[in-house]
């Protein structure tokens, strides 16, 4: 990152073989420097204190202090306060405790491991410093005024839609509290696509409900997509839109060959295939996941809101679709206003 001074990285691990390849995996580049190590909550306190990095890479099981309650002290002491993002185990603690630690004020996490593989360094390397780079570039955006409605006009839908499928990946689980905490009830079922691993959606849908005051609930096979419902597709598997014998849809899970799950591209294709009148919203995000799938939703006239890739965190996603054609390049809340005035009940 030539003439940019080295992002500056706090690692915190109670491993040392873990601290020592999180240093390896940072510094690969040479666009970030770790400046300091801790091993447990404590030590990460008192050197975010002393160093005041741009980021931190926090465990969350570690002894004396665990990651939990020194994210939270690292948010409440420090001004202005680093990007913290979790490395978390891939278990059902795990998942409970990362995104107890984003309700807290983490802004992303990154597993430890996969599916298969107890610790899988080559998951941290390709996540980690991508989601570092991009937190800490939004760090410096704090503030700073949200977009405005770029479209010209207001499009209106003639009927209400049947079906409001989103799209989201780095920087999604903040994105989609506010936009939902905007949005409040609406008319037809919302599904969202969250690129997340296995055993984290569960938890992830129980935030949500809890800080936007929507009943989110993680589906499951043949689970029903029924008016005013809210429903965030399992993570780690992928899932379509089918219509449901005696009318209305619901989910069924698939086993696809995609580079990311659930894949946004198979809802958005799905939903374009059965259902008369869909939307499609694709929020922040690396990668163009969601392409393939809004260009069938526009074939079908379906109107696809973009967030502002300047207010995204990671624009990748956003930035893809809009070359696609998306209809309306947007704000979180112009989309939240946008979705109610078509749907609000």
């Amino acid at each position: 990152m030539s003439g940019a001074s080295p992002l500056r990285i706090l690692v915190v691990d109670d491993q040392s073989f873990m601290r020592m390849a999180l240093r390896r995996i940072i510094e690969a580049e040479g666009d970030m420097r770790v400046v300091g190590e801790a091993r447990n909550g404590v030590e990460a306190v008192a050197l975010a204190h002393e160093l005041k990095p741009d980021a931190v890479t926090m465990d969350v099981e570690m002894p004396e202090m665990g990651g939990l309650e020194a994210c939270s002290r690292i948010l409440k002491e420090i001004a202005p306060p680093p990007s913290i993002i979790m490395v978390s185990a891939h278990t059902q603690s795990g998942a409970e405790a990362t995104l107890q630690a984003l309700r807290l004020g983490a802004v992303d996490f990154v597993s430890k491991s996969s599916l298969h593989v107890a610790t899988d360094l080559a998951q941290i390397d390709t996540e980690l410093r991508p989601k570092l780079r991009a937190w800490s570039r939004w760090q410096g955006r704090r503030g700073e005024r949200a977009p405005v409605d770029s479209a010209a006009r207001t499009r209106e839908l003639a009927r209400v839609p049947e079906l409001v499928a989103i799209a989201a990946s780095t920087g999604g689980p903040q994105a989609l509290t506010r936009l939902l905490h905007l949005l409040g009830p609406i008319d037809p079922p919302i599904v969202i696509a969250q690129h997340m691993p296995e055993f984290f959606t569960a938890n992830f849908a129980e935030s949500l409900s809890l800080d936007t005051g929507c009943a989110v609930r993680e589906g499951s096979h043949q689970y029903r997509l029924d008016p005013g419902t809210v429903t965030l597709l399992p993570g780690g598997r992928d899932a379509v839109v089918a219509p449901r014998t005696g009318g209305g849809y619901e989910l069924r899970l698939i086993k696809l060959e995609a580079s990311v799950h659930p894949s946004a591209d198979a809802l958005f294709e799905s939903a374009a295939m059965v259902t008369a009148r869909p939307v499609g919203v694709v929020l922040t995000g690396m990668g163009e996941d969601g392409t393939k799938g809004a260009k069938a939703l526009l074939r079908k006239g379906a109107p696809i809101l973009v967030q502002d890739p300047k207010s995204c965190v990671v624009g990748g996603m956003p930035e893809a679709v809009i070359a696609a054609g998306a209809t309306e390049i947007l704000s979180i809340e112009a989309i939240a206003a946008r979705l109610a005035g078509w749907a609000r009940r």
